[in-house]
């Protein structure tokens, strides 16, 4: 019984970050969603194929039930997973994230929480792991780069939040004058250096 909340618990979760991450892309220009917006490159679009690819490996590879989305093989992981290509179209990633939704749900769905893995770029002596141990490190995945999608699309038009029921109009001015009040208290606390 616990096992079955448990899952269902973390599954929706997963499913509300998930379409947070998606959201963060909704009324962007083709520009605004893949321009490099760090010093880094992190980027929204990339951000939405990387957790798709991280998605696809951890509940494809390490139960033995390879995406059916080609994959490059992990030993060749060279960072091109978290920017689109000119190639790339958004409808292309979104599709490749929502058909890893499907594939990772059926996984999900088919296997108990302790249902044996292996991940075989966790070191030793971490690579044998259960179910329930990947969906707690694949929620975790999400959350964070959700936190970074909407830290991002904050910098680029002020739109914030989880879900768009959610999200509230923006007063200028009110933030302005909260940014204010934080950045006068943080000019107080500092000492001036002579």
């Amino acid at each position: 019984m616990i096992d079955e909340f448990a899952k269902g618990d973390l599954h929706g979760r997963l499913r509300r970050d998930r379409e947070a991450l998606l959201w963060k892309l909704d009324g962007l220009s083709a520009y605004d969603a893949r321009r490099p917006l760090t010093e880094t490159g992190t980027n929204l679009l990339g951000l939405v194929k990387h957790v798709a690819t991280v998605e696809a490996r951890y509940f494809g590879e390490v139960f033995d039930r390879p995406s059916p989305e080609p994959l490059p093989r992990w030993q060749d992981y060279n960072g091109s997973d978290l920017w689109a290509t000119e190639d790339e179209t958004r409808d292309q990633i979104i599709g490749f994230y929502r058909r890893t939704w499907e594939h990772s749900d059926a996984t999900i769905n088919e296997l108990p929480l302790n249902a044996p893995g292996h991940v075989p770029w966790w070191p030793e002596p971490n690579p044998n792991t259960n179910l329930f141990a990947i969906m707690v490190h694949v929620l975790g995945e999400s959350n964070r780069h959700a936190g970074h999608a909407d830290i991002l699309r904050e910098g680029l038009d002020g739109r914030t939040g989880v879900r768009p029921e959610h999200e509230t109009q923006i007063d200028k001015e009110a933030r302005a004058a909260y940014r204010a009040k934080i950045e006068q208290a943080a000019r107080s606390a500092t000492p001036i250096k002579a």
